[in-house]
């Protein structure tokens, strides 16, 4: 993965500023931004994903522009072909894990089918061990379980890298460590670039082979491990 970084944000809450001046790149297929709650870690992921659209400057993933203020570049969050697993996984509550699955693999905002099938969907269930339980809910699902579906849905559609934010937060202390391992082997095996977001230095362990300190929404240290 190569991806280039450059932009700037005023964000403004009640009568708190906060600005995003964040510049990097880097050619790992790893890439980690650690810092604390606050620091902007969260905007600068959404910028990259499309949910965020800075004021000025670029992005650039995989040799494709998507944003350049300058050129008037700004590709549309679905077509810029990232998958983005949010902290608390944004799974569809009224959707089963079939459902969910087979979102990610559609066009437009249609709810698929509660007995949704097909070989994707099929592949993914079979891929996280989901077979069992893929006619529950997300309320009827373990932490671990929704983590995974949140992953099928954001993997389904074949993207170019994945963007994870604070993936482990949300789960209990005994789970991390699994699905750690899980996510360690699953991008090893997919070999999908990924840029993950955390606060958490156990995660700059397992996953950072090239990690990126964030403090007061600028990137304060880059380090290769």
């Amino acid at each position: 993965m190569q991806i280039k970084v450059d932009i700037r944000k005023t964000l403004r809450s009640d009568t708190r500023t906060f600005q995003l001046d964040a510049r990097f790149e880097s050619a790992s297929q790893r890439v980690v931004i650690y810092g604390a709650s606050g620091a902007g870690k969260s905007q600068l992921l959404k910028a990259v994903a499309g949910l965020m659209r800075p004021d000025s400057g670029s992005i650039e993933l995989a040799g494709r522009s998507l944003f350049n203020s300058d050129g008037g570049v700004d590709v549309a969050p679905q077509r810029r072909q990232v998958g983005y697993l949010f902290q608390d996984y944004a799974l569809f509550p009224h959707m089963n894990v079939r459902q969910n699955i087979a979102f990610g693999l559609q066009r437009g905002w249609r709810n698929p089918l509660s007995r949704v099938d097909g070989d994707a969907v099929r592949y993914w269930l079979d891929a996280f061990e989901l077979e069992q339980v893929a006619q529950q809910f997300p309320h009827q699902l373990s932490g671990g379980q929704r983590q995974r579906v949140a992953l099928a849905r954001a993997l389904a559609p074949h993207p170019t890298a994945l963007l994870l934010d604070e993936p482990f937060a949300a789960l209990d202390p005994a789970l991390r460590g699994r699905m750690r391992a899980e996510l360690d082997a699953l991008q090893r095996r997919l070999a999908i670039p990924m840029i993950l977001i955390t606060h958490d230095p156990e995660d700059v362990q397992a996953f950072g082979d090239h990690v990126l300190r964030m403090e007061n929404g600028s990137i304060a240290v880059m380090e290769a491990s």
